[in-house]
């Protein structure tokens, strides 16, 4: 009986292990996903590869970008951002292709005094254009805990979202003119740097260099629900093809995905009461009228 349960137990403990396993492989390895670019050792990728740091200093900051590039995609990271006074701070994570006509799709996190809250900076740039800025407060202190940022991008939309909740959507509206990021494989990017010419109350405030090393933490990415581009091949191609199967058509749902009333609520109940910048508002700036999507 004794033999019979101490084999009982170690079958649960290898199963336990096979689970273990299997939910750090959905969350993303940073050795297996990333590479460091810049900063020269200030940024480090640990705990085995489950956790990424970046930190500045008053010499560099530092970056890192995925090995993969991506065409359409769910894709999710958490991060817990610099704390304290953060002033002339920016946390960068975003989804670039590269040349004169780039598309990009943009998360940027500008740091702020102590107490005061950070601006999550969002903009989406197809074909090399920009000016899509729209800013917002958050509803939590994102330096206190990691947190979920995560973007959705299909065919006919990208959805920006924080812990679930949808912050913003720029919708495919090529038949209205506007061009939309669909042909470009993009890889993801981050970065922290110092920006303080600009990033805190438009550069009033400059970074407080005594406060260094500013650090900002990463973990548990997730693109499992993305297409990898490889030679102008997608991974999701044989997935999507009339003979794929039902269980693969469903993996996929998100290349269709929109918001549901629940979520459009959750949308509009971000954009009426943390929104604080939105480009489609801001008549001085386009004096010849309102961009084409800010009219629909």
């Amino acid at each position: 009986m004794a033999s019979f349960k101490s084999s009982l137990s170690f079958i649960l403990l290898i199963a336990l292990l096979a689970a273990s396993s299997l939910v750090v492989a959905n969350a993303g390895n940073f050795n297996q996903d990333f590479q460091i670019t810049w900063g020269d050792g200030r940024a480090k990728i640990l705990n085995n590869g489950e956790l990424l740091t970046l930190s500045l200093d008053k010499a560099s900051g530092s970056g890192f970008q995925s090995k993969n590039e991506y065409l359409f995609g769910k894709i999710d990271m958490q991060l817990k951002l610099v704390p304290g006074n953060s002033a002339g701070t920016v946390t960068a994570y975003y989804l670039s292709s590269k040349g004169s006509t780039w598309d990009e799709i943009d998360f940027e996190f500008l740091g702020n005094l102590s107490g005061d809250p950070y601006i999550l900076h969002t903009n989406v740039f197809s074909q090399g254009k920009g000016n899509r800025e729209q800013q917002f407060y958050l509803w939590f202190d994102p330096t206190a805990d990691f947190h979920t940022y995560s973007i959705l991008w299909n065919p006919q939309r990208i959805v920006f979202s924080v812990d679930g909740t949808p912050i913003r959507e720029f919708k495919n509206q090529e038949s209205n003119g506007v061009p939309f990021p669909k042909n470009q494989p993009m890889r993801i990017y981050s970065s922290l740097w110092n920006a303080d010419d600009w990033a805190t109350r438009g550069g009033l405030i400059k970074t407080d260099w005594s406060r260094a090393p500013f650090t900002a933490s990463y973990r548990n990415f997730n693109a499992k629900n993305a297409c990898v581009s490889s030679n102008g091949a997608s991974s999701c191609s044989s997935s999507s093809s009339p003979n794929s199967s039902s269980s693969a058509s469903t993996s996929n749902a998100w290349l269709s995905e929109e918001l549901d009333l629940t979520r459009q609520e959750r949308l509009r109940w971000v954009q009426k009461n943390y929104m604080i910048y939105n480009y489609c508002t801001d008549a001085k700036r386009f004096p010849q009228g309102l961009p084409t999507e800010c009219k629909s």
